[in-house]
């Protein structure tokens, strides 16, 4: 599997992200630069974490006009796979790839630890490494990670089955102590309508080597390399 990975100016979890997809691939990813016009040709589009332009205006707003997003549209408008990660998910909004917005964390605070997430659907090439329902436990690092849409767009993902993770305690349950960043119905990660875009909050290329204290991450790059052979 081939896979590209996009850099801005204020990106810092490219190198995570790279690391754990050669992990689960044996290959080394392409760094493309934001300034580009072309992306190779790719099997997998990853927007990594960081601050983005310094996160200036709004979280992904300037990312989102950079010239590279112009091929990333055209390449998920034909079906290529795009991964959004924390700042990538952001862009990904900002960029009309996927619905909602990431508002701050209702604690006014950086929130860097360790989350608990349900999985709410294994029937993706991102989440099929998971059994639906399954817990894991996976790192944050966001200031802006308040995932929010309207009443009528989160019905639309409920019904479509479009919400991809969710924050939970331990045992799974949806309560409003483990959903830190105040997101609407606890929603930690969503799917455009063919599923082939996903963005979420959470880091799992940081939990995909024992080194990092957790490996709960690795099923999910797994899951995308074996789809995507």
């Amino acid at each position: 599997m081939d896979a590209a990975v996009i850099v801005f100016p204020g990106s810092n979890r490219e190198q995570d992200i790279m690391d754990a997809l050669r992990r689960s691939s044996g290959k080394e990813p392409k760094r493309v630069w934001h300034g580009d016009s072309e992306l190779p040709k790719t099997d997998l589009i990853v927007i990594p974490g960081g601050f983005a332009y310094g996160d200036y205006l709004r979280c992904g707003a300037m990312a989102a006009h950079s010239p590279i997003m112009r091929e990333v549209r055209d390449r998920a408008a034909k079906g290529t796979p795009v991964l959004g990660v924390c700042n990538g998910f952001q862009v990904l909004t900002e960029a009309g790839l996927l619905p909602g917005v990431l508002l701050p964390n209702r604690t006014l605070k950086f929130h860097c630890f360790d989350v608990h997430l349900r999985v709410e659907n294994s029937q993706s090439l991102f989440t099929s490494g998971y059994e639906t329902s399954q817990v894991i436990r996976v790192p944050v690092a966001h200031h802006d990670g308040n995932f929010f849409a309207d009443d009528a767009t989160l019905d639309r993902l409920e019904d479509k089955g479009l919400v991809a993770f969710r924050y939970c305690d331990p045992a799974g349950a949806l309560t409003e102590e483990a959903n830190d960043n105040g997101s609407a119905r606890n929603i930690a990660g969503v799917f455009n309508e063919t599923k082939t875009v996903l963005g979420l909050m959470p880091h799992p290329e940081d939990a995909t080597d024992p080194l990092q204290g957790c490996v709960d991450g690795k099923p999910f790059f797994d899951g995308i390399v074996a789809a995507l052979a």
